[in-house]
């Protein structure tokens, strides 16, 4: 049974047979936004029913700190420039972590169409016996390229499984984030973390949600506020 995440909830990263989760897919998955206008038919009777997809573009990131609380390495889109902000400088994005433990899937722009397909919509492989040994966290979290926050989107959620981009074996734990009001206004969520804890990778799901506009407002909140 995959293990239903609570905000705050942390988790040893042992299976049921027993040994150490070390090679998985951290996923996330969400919907694009159905809008219903009404429309009026011939001569004003007869009203109608259209329904259009507004697509939805999350992007799932991740950084990397090391024992000092410093990033130390980084993964989300190449579309990101660099930025500047209180003198915080943000790299161009990239797909692989230095030390080839993480990998991400690539960029998804539009959300699922027509319900839930199964599959996550962006992911990140990971695989902990390659972790460089000098990171000690690593924070997985989300922002919203678009104008709509988290309130507004179907679904969305963050799960641990085996298996690949394109099959999921086996669910580990999975987090969800459903529309609901505390979500209003907010575009960023720092999801969770996996973190070293005497030799041993466990989990944090975190949770908080934030109105940050942009990426760049996301990590310089993360460094500053969660790494330490």
């Amino acid at each position: 049974m995959a293990i239903r995440l609570e905000k705050g909830q942390r988790i040893n990263l042992e299976k049921d047979s027993g040994s150490k989760l070390m090679q998985f897919c951290v996923g996330c998955n969400w919907g694009a936004i159905e809008v219903v206008e009404k429309k009026a038919g011939f001569l004003g009777l007869f009203p109608k029913e259209e329904k259009t997809i507004k697509d939805v573009d999350l992007d799932l990131s991740c950084i990397m700190i090391d024992e000092k609380g410093n990033i130390c390495d980084h993964i989300y889109s190449p579309l990101y420039r660099i930025e500047f902000l209180n003198n915080y400088h943000l790299p161009k994005g990239k797909l692989d972590s230095v030390d080839r433990a993480l990998h991400h899937s690539g960029d998804d722009t539009e959300g699922d169409k027509g319900g839930d397909d199964g599959l996550d919509n962006e992911v990140i492989t990971v695989d902990l016996s390659r972790v460089d040994p000098h990171v000690q966290q690593i924070f997985f979290f989300l922002n919203n390229c678009g104008n709509e926050d988290f309130s507004q989107i179907p679904y969305a959620s963050i799960r641990m499984y085996e298996g690949t981009p394109t099959k999921v074996r086996s669910v580990f734990a999975q987090y969800d984030v459903t529309a609901q009001p505390q979500y209003r206004g907010k575009r960023a969520l720092i999801m969770g973390k996996l973190y070293r804890r005497n030799e041993e990778w466990k989990f944090n799901a975190i949770g908080d949600a934030y109105e940050d506009a942009n990426l760049c407002l996301t990590i310089a909140r993360i460094a500053k506020d969660y790494a330490r």
